[in-house]
């Protein structure tokens, strides 16, 4: 740096954002940036007392967490490439994202189906094996049989995950729930996250895991469409022009947007339900254009699955296809109900978003205490799930032995007791004629377990007593279980702990309710699922398509909406609770209150580097290695505008590129045509998951470090700003509507440095704004 020059690489005490002034819990990657360094797992506060500002840091990990570039970046090299594009150029580009959807839907399709049919066919061996060893009456040899095949798979999907990809363990859906909202956490839409997440989604889902393989589907999609957004791959030689046109952070969130609702409607076979919960639960931005072409994929994904049903329907597959597109089919009860169903109904939402909220509080703390284990490394993770898993073998193979045999019906159409295959009635230890209701339940798949207690007609197939025992089981082998080292879903545990709540419901009130068991169960599960996720309209058309029964829609609507009112008063959504626990700067749809009595200046926090229009190499070389800014506001000065002005605002990344093409003057002068006959906008697009440009890569020699380069064409010239006086409340939601990475703070009065500071992701965050201001009450309206 040259001290002598104040017009370039000027540090503005208080303001802006720079890591070298804040002590880190953890080591920083390579590729820091400026908007702060977030990590995972729970908050922790720490501040440096010798600096013009506090921060929080969020977690304590191994890697820090970037935002995404999700504005247009309109340089100079930009709108030169914009207007030289020619109708095929876009017309190629059109039918690319909608090439991209269909490929989507197809490929999420297919994984769907391999994951149930892998399911199927791996628990079924399982479980006829224990059946085959129970017939002789060999109990003992059962249960080793039994428990050591959870244990193996439990032990492998625990591996891939310790070993290949952590960031593959749990649902995914907070994580893609984050990335849509501008956050890029490390390696969570990798392709190893997605080999592990399908494997090990089977593997622990066959173990007999209380968990579901439909939340992991949601991640398997958007890691399939991140794939597809690469923009190709130098290392694999998929480089063909083509592929570029999606090298940017929006065009990837449309497709991920889009593999996330194809995840759904392949778990689920949903896909209305799939589009919809992209639109309430997953994107935090939306356009019409976006719904035309999730609805697309969701649609491909259905086809695909339909096609796959047909072709198993002669049973070669597997019980994948029995139901159809129809997963629980209840369409056959009588749905009509009066006043004492209303009532029941409404003590069935109340009471079922008490245990919701009651769920997630249990799981947050469970999360938290598992986090500790998770820290000592791989072998205390893989420990933890084998360890779970034999508790989940002892629970389903012990409990049944409580329960006492029932005589099989006589009025049934199947067999009884069920031989050879999932069915209503396992024989466990009971006689011929008899069969084992906690059995039935325990000894099946996840789905199985679900479709029984949904089953309509069938009264008084589970004793009351029986449905206690296993809600009970299920509900909390179903906390302990989540956040353990394996791909798992909390949709299936909470819909089979809300279906026996329902089930149990509807028996206390049979004698004064008309509606059928299968019925309550259907609308117990809705009302744990509203308890626990706090969704509404996405939850209500799922289940619709889940169930085929369209006569019990306002019914499931008013257990939804009362159940998440419910337990709204005591916690927030799961996923919501999880994205705080791992520390990912989730940017709220609303302001807190507190920010409506600070304004934007009151948060920010320096020092902010600035460049000048046409800046030396050394001092840009020396601010890219000494801080880990993304974005460098650019101010032009004499000779270049006659006083102070704000150019523009640079990223981190285009400067690697334009230094790395050495195009440098000796004197400060414009080098506008150069730089944009040297350069295309395609240049300085993203890199795929793979490394891009780094400081260390840069061979420049102690001449080039004197000589100057021209920041002008690849500065974007209209940033959004703001005033520094506006109301941080105001300026958080303009920030999170229009995906901002950077919010630059201009002066309310003439006379002062053209920028006061950029507001970036972490100067909204509740620990940043709290640390500086200890006084303020955060629930303070």
């Amino acid at each position: 740096m040259d001290p002598e020059r104040n017009s370039s690489c000027q540090l503005l005490a208080g303001v802006g954002s720079d890591l070298e002034n804040f002590d880190l819990l953890e080591k920083e990657t390579e590729n820091n940036e400026n908007d702060r360094t977030y990590s995972y797992r729970e908050p922790l506060l720490r501040k440096r007392t010798n600096t013009t500002s506090q921060i929080a840091i969020v977690g304590a990990n191994v890697c820090p967490i970037e935002s995404l570039d999700y504005e247009i970046f309109e340089n100079d090299l930009f709108k030169q490439d914009w207007r030289s594009a020619k109708k095929s150029r876009i017309l190629r580009y059109v039918v690319l994202k909608w090439a991209f959807a269909l490929v989507i839907g197809l490929v999420t399709g297919l994984v769907g189906f391999f994951n149930n049919i892998a399911v199927e066919n791996i628990a079924g061996y399982k479980l006829l094996l224990t059946s085959s060893f129970m017939a002789k009456a060999q109990y003992y040899k059962a249960f080793a049989v039994f428990a050591s095949i959870n244990v193996g798979l439990a032990t492998a999907a625990a591996a891939l995950c310790a070993f290949i990809a952590p960031a593959a363990a749990g649902s995914g859906i907070p994580e893609v729930k984050a990335y849509l909202n501008g956050i890029d956490a490390y390696s969570i839409l990798a392709p190893s996250t997605l080999f592990v997440k399908i494997f090990g989604s089977i593997l622990c889902v066959s173990a007999g895991f209380v968990v579901g393989k439909e939340g992991p589907m949601v991640h398997t999609g958007a890691c399939i469409a991140s794939l597809l957004g690469q923009g190709g791959s130098r290392k694999y030689h998929l480089t063909w022009s083509w592929l570029r046109y999606f090298k940017n952070d929006r065009d990837r969130r449309d497709l991920i947007t889009c593999g996330a609702a194809a995840g759904v409607a392949a778990a689920f076979r949903a896909p209305v339900g799939g589009v919809l919960f992209a639109l309430e639960e997953a994107a935090s931005w939306w356009r019409s254009a976006l719904l035309w072409r999730t609805f697309f994929t969701t649609a491909i994904v259905a086809i695909v699955l339909r096609g796959f049903i047909q072709f198993c329907a002669t049973g070669n597959c597997g019980l994948f296809g029995e139901g159809g597109l129809i997963m629980y089919d209840v369409s056959a009860a009588d749905a009509t109900y009066s006043a004492p169903d209303i009532l029941a109904v409404l003590l069935l939402g109340v009471f079922g978003g008490i245990f919701g909220s009651i769920y997630n509080y249990c799981v947050d703390k469970v999360i938290r205490t598992y986090s500790i284990i998770h820290e000592k490394g791989a072998a205390p993770k893989i420990l933890l799930v084998i360890t779970i898993s034999l508790l989940t073998s002892s629970v389903a193979y012990g409990l049944p032995w409580f329960a006492r045999c029932i005589a099989c019906p006589t009025d049934l159409t199947v067999a009884c007791p069920t031989v050879g295959k999932a069915g209503n009635y396992i024989s466990f230890n009971c006689p011929s004629g008899y069969y084992n209701d906690i059995a039935s339940l325990f000894l099946n798949t996840n789905d199985d377990a679900i479709r029984n207690l949904f089953s309509t007609d069938t009264t008084k197939e589970f004793h009351i007593y029986s449905l206690f025992i296993f809600f009970a089981a299920v509900y909390i082998l179903g906390i302990i279980t989540y956040g353990i080292a394996i791909p798992s879903g909390l949709f299936i545990p909470v819909i089979l702990a809300g279906a026996c709540y329902g089930r149990l419901v509807g028996r206390l009130f049979e004698s004064i309710s008309s509606l059928d068991t299968g019925l309550f169960a259907l609308l117990g599960a809705a009302s744990f699922l509203g308890g626990t996720m706090r969704m509404t309209v996405s939850l209500c058309v799922i289940l619709l398509e889940l169930t085929n029964d369209l006569l019990l829609l306002p019914l499931v609507m008013l257990v939804l909406l009362i159940s998440k009112t419910v337990a709204d008063n005591f916690n927030k959504g799961i996923y919501d609770q999880i994205v705080k626990i791992k520390g990912l700067p989730y940017l709220e749809a609303h302001a807190e209150p507190y920010m409506k009595h600070l304004v934007a200046s009151d948060v920010v926090s320096g020092p902010l580097v600035t460049f000048s229009g046409v800046e030396k190499v050394g001092c840009i070389l020396h601010a890219l290695r000494t801080t880990g800014h993304n974005g460098f506001p650019v101010i032009d000065e004499p000779p270049f505008s006659d006083t102070p002005e704000l150019c523009g605002l640079v990223l981190r990344s285009h400067l690697l590129t334009l230094l790395n093409g050495k195009i440098f003057s000796r004197e400060r002068i414009l080098c506008r045509e150069e730089i944009l006959s040297r350069f295309g906008a395609f240049d300085f697009a993203k890199a795929g998951s793979g490394k891009g440009l780094k400081v260390e890569d840069l061979d420049i020699d102690e001449e080039e470090m004197e000589m100057y380069v021209d920041l002008h064409p690849i500065a974007n010239a209209s940033p959004y700003t703001v005033v520094e006086t506006m109301s941080l409340a105001k300026a958080a939601l303009l920030f999170r509507q229009l995906g901002l990475r950077h919010l630059c703070l201009v002066p309310k009065s003439q006379g002062r440095s053209p920028i006061v500071g950029i507001l970036t992701r972490h100067d909204f965050m509740p620990e940043h704004i709290l640390g500086l201001f200890p006084n303020i009450k955060p629930h303070n309206n």
